[in-house]
C-alpha cells in the first residue's frame, strides 16, 4: 500500500468524511514483507484463465463512466427497475423455484453450515464516529439538512454538505449508547447512501427520514434470504497464478490481496473458471474474498485505511446479471484507490443500491468454505426484522452439500 494513497482516502474519502466525522485516525500499517510464502507447492504453474465470454448475450460493455448527477437528481433513475411502488429492489429475483433449485443443489451430498460473519469483540475496528459507533432506535442523516422536527424528535444530524462531486448522502441507525447495525458484517439497505436527496426508486430524503427511523426502504422490505450465493475466491486465484505483486501475506500466515487492488471483470470470470462454478444469474449473490478480513485484529489502522475490491465496470456487470446483492469480505465492498476513484467517494454503493437496487453485503467471512472449496451453496441471510434500519448485521450461513477442488 502506498501511504499517500492512505492518507488521501483518510483525509478525503473515507466514511469519517461521509459522516462528518473529524480528522484524525490510524495511519497505514507499513508495507507487507517481500518475503511471500507460496500457499502450495506448485501454485506458480498457470493463470487459470478462462475462455473470453466477449460477445455472449447479455455480456454487454461495462466502463467505469460516472453518471451524471445532476440527471439523477432530475429524476433519470426513477421509476426503479421493478415498478413505481417497489422497495424490494433485486431480491425480487429470488423466485420460490430459484430458492428450491439452490437448495436441492445445497443437499447434493453431506451438508455443512458455515458461519459468514465476523467474530465481534470489544474494540473491534469501526471508523469513529461522533456520536461513536457503538433498542432505543434514532436515524443518523448525513449530507442533507432533515429539519428542525427531524432533530427535536431524537433524530441525528450529521453535515449537512455531501460528500464529492457525486453528492454523497446517507443514513445509518443508532441505538442505545449510539450502537449500529452499521459495523462489521451487515447487508446494506436501499435507503443507507443517495445521490443528494435522490435515494432508491425516487424516494428523497425528507420522505424517508423520521427521527426514529426511516419511513420507507427499511430492514422490514427485505424479510429472509434463501438463494444461490458464490464465493469468488479472487486471491486465491492470484496465489495459485504465482501473481505476488497482487497479494502479500498477513501476520496470520493468510493470503491477502493489495490495499488498492481492483478486482476486475476478467478477474470475476476467471474465477469462476478456475473455480468449476457456474454462471452467475438473477437472483444469485457474489461474494468476493479477499482476505481482507485477516488484518481485523492484527492491523486494524489497515484494514480501515484502504481495501481491494471492484470499481464501476464491474459492478455494472454483475448489475446487469441481476444479481440479488453484491458480498464481500471487507468493509465497504469497493476499491479506493484515488487513482481509480478520480476523488469520487463510494459511487458504486451510489448505482448499486440507489440505481440498480442491489444491496451490498459487507464483512461476509469466507475462509472455511474456501478451505473446504465450497465455493457456491444456499446462502441465508436473515437481516433483523427493526422497521426503518438501514442494514441488517445478522450473520449469514451458507449451505453446502459438496466441495470440488479448483482447476490447477
Amino acid at each position: 500500500m502506498r501511504l499517500e494513497h492512505a492518507q488521501f482516502h483518510l483525509d478525503h474519502v473515507s466514511r469519517r468524511d461521509a459522516l462528518k466525522f473529524g480528522a484524525g485516525a490510524a495511519a497505514a500499517a507499513a508495507t507487507a514483507s517481500a518475503a511471500i510464502e507460496m500457499v502450495t507447492a506448485d501454485a506458480a504453474q498457470g493463470s487459470s484463465k478462462r475462455p473470453s465470454d466477449k460477445g455472449r448475450p447479455g455480456s454487454g460493455d461495462f466502463d467505469d463512466k460516472m453518471f451524471d448527477v445532476d440527471a439523477v437528481i432530475a429524476g433519470a433513475w426513477v421509476p426503479g427497475p421493478y415498478g413505481a411502488d417497489d422497495q424490494r429492489g433485486t431480491l425480487n429475483e429470488i423466485t420460490p423455484a430459484r430458492t428450491a433449485r439452490a437448495m436441492r443443489n445445497a443437499m447434493s451430498g453431506k451438508v455443512t453450515a458455515y458461519q459468514l460473519g465476523e467474530e465481534m469483540f470489544n474494540g473491534f475496528p469501526a471508523f469513529p464516529a461522533d456520536p461513536p459507533r457503538l433498542h432505543d432506535m434514532f436515524l443518523y442523516a448525513f449530507g442533507y439538512d432533515a429539519g428542525p422536527d427531524f432533530v427535536a424528535g431524537g433524530g441525528i444530524q450529521s453535515g449537512t454538505e455531501p460528500l464529492g462531486p457525486n453528492l454523497v448522502t446517507g443514513h445509518e441507525e443508532r441505538f442505545a449508547e449510539n450502537f449500529t447495525f452499521q459495523i462489521a458484517t451487515q447487508v446494506d439497505g436501499l435507503g443507507h447512501v443517495g445521490i443528494g436527496p435522490i435515494f432508491y426508486n425516487g424516494y428523497t430524503a425528507d420522505e424517508l427520514s423520521s427521527p426514529t427511523g426511516l419511513t420507507a426502504l427499511g430492514n422490514e422490505t427485505m424479510g429472509p434470504i434463501a438463494t444461490r450465493g458464490v464465493i469468488l475466491d479472487i486471491v486465491g486465484m492470484k496465489v495459485a497464478a504465482g501473481a505476488t505483486d497482487d497479494f502479500f501475506v498477513a501476520p496470520n500466515g493468510r493470503p491477502v490481496l493489495r490495499d488498492n487492488y481492483r478486482i476486475t471483470i476478467d478477474d470475476i470470470e476467471n474465477a469462476m473458471y478456475r473455480q468449476r462454478t457456474r454462471r452467475l444469474g438473477a437472483g444469485d449473490v457474489p461474494i468476493f474474498h479477499t482476505g481482507w478480513t485477516h488484518l481485523v485484529r492484527d492491523d486494524p489502522g489497515r484494514y480501515l485505511a484502504q481495501e481491494p475490491g471492484p470499481y464501476l465496470a464491474e459492478s455494472r456487470y454483475l448489475a446487469d446479471k441481476k444479481v440479488a446483492l453484491i458480498a464481500t469480505d471487507s468493509w465497504g465492498l469497493e476499491v479506493l484507490d484515488p487513482a481509480v476513484t478520480e476523488g469520487n467517494a463510494f459511487p458504486c454503493h451510489q448505482e448499486l443500491l440507489a440505481k440498480d437496487g442491489i444491496r451490498i453485503g459487507e464483512s461476509f467471512v469466507t475462509d472455511s468454505a474456501i478451505d473446504d472449496h465450497c465455493y457456491e451453496g444456499l446462502l441465508v441471510v436473515t437481516p433483523e426484522n427493526v422497521p426503518g434500519a438501514t442494514c441488517g448485521s445478522s450473520a449469514p450461513t451458507l449451505l453446502c452439500g459438496r466441495g470440488r477442488k479448483p482447476r490447477k
